[in-house]
């Protein structure tokens, strides 16, 4: 990674934090694109290496066209880590459902505007939830639905991976040596631990159950490390190759059927370049 710029999203906490240490361990130059600036200076402090922290809130588009527009220098490998899950509906400073803006549309845009100068891989952090998703393209943003977020997170879940399927196949026509790949980091006992009113007995069940089934972030972090740096293909898919895709040794795994839908990619590319304005930089990308 000697010499590589890395810019990792989401990197002041989990497994973003995790992924960048371990790239700016191994020499590489790694930004840490965060939307709370004084909590990315703070994980960048116990990092070694050449580490940096720009300002980029992905729920908000003015700011990673100015992320993107303020950045010099080539990218050899960009890391969509960031994301929301499953809070109490809330809308972005565009209007769109927070999931959905924040997980898709604002890695979407922050992809396309760096594009030309990205000169290796571009990686999506997805979920094993994208398997329970759906894409309603009637109402993306649930202004018609009942809201519930699960269901909104599965879908903005999805979504990561049909773009990276989609992105992929645009980048192959073009002609471009850059290739798109994504990655799940399994369970993370965090999410996991939390105490609302169970019973003494439940939450000793839970606990073993988490310790069994469950990872650390640096651990978690390995699949998007595989899926960065690891000789994958295209469209490649990495995630733990423990019980239940949970915890274990990063390998290739499989997705849903509704995210191998080359249609729905390619509709859902289409309207997300409507919604956001940022299109595939056709003319501007480097030929292998």
């Amino acid at each position: 990674m000697t010499d590589r710029t890395v810019v990792v999203t989401g990197a002041n906490s989990g497994i973003g934090r995790a992924a960048a240490r371990a790239l700016a361990a191994k020499d590489a130059r790694v930004v840490l694109a965060v939307r709370n600036v004084e909590k990315g200076r703070e994980a960048a402090a116990a990092m070694t290496g050449r580490v940096e922290v720009r300002r980029l809130d992905l729920a908000d588009l003015a700011s990673v066209r100015a992320f993107a527009e303020d950045f010099t220098g080539p990218v050899d490998v960009l890391i969509n880590n960031a994301g929301v899950m499953i809070p109490p509906l809330s809308r972005t400073a565009d209007g769109f459902e927070l999931q959905f803006g924040t997980n898709h549309l604002g890695h979407f845009a922050l992809t396309n505007l760096l594009l030309p100068r990205i000169r290796e891989r571009v990686v999506t952090v997805s979920s094993n939830g994208h398997k329970t998703g759906s894409i309603d393209f009637d109402d993306l943003n649930w202004e018609r639905r009942p809201y519930r977020a699960l269901p909104a997170y599965a879908q903005s879940k999805l979504a990561n991976l049909l773009f990276t399927s989609e992105l992929q196949r645009l980048l192959a026509q073009a002609g471009s040596p850059v290739i798109a790949t994504a990655a799940h980091p399994g369970l993370a006992a965090t999410n996991l631990l939390k105490s609302d009113g169970r019973s003494r007995a439940l939450r000793l069940v839970q606990r073993a159950a988490v310790a069994l089934l469950t990872q650390s972030d640096d651990t978690g972090a390995l699949p998007t490390l595989y899926a960065a740096v690891a000789d994958v293909p295209g469209d490649g898919y990495a995630g733990p190759s423990g019980f239940l895709e949970g915890r274990g040794a990063p390998e290739l795994v499989g997705r849903s059927a509704a995210a191998r839908d080359a249609a729905s990619a390619r509709r859902l590319w289409e309207v997300s370049e409507g919604l956001t304005g940022v299109a595939f930089p056709r003319s501007s990308l480097r030929s292998a």
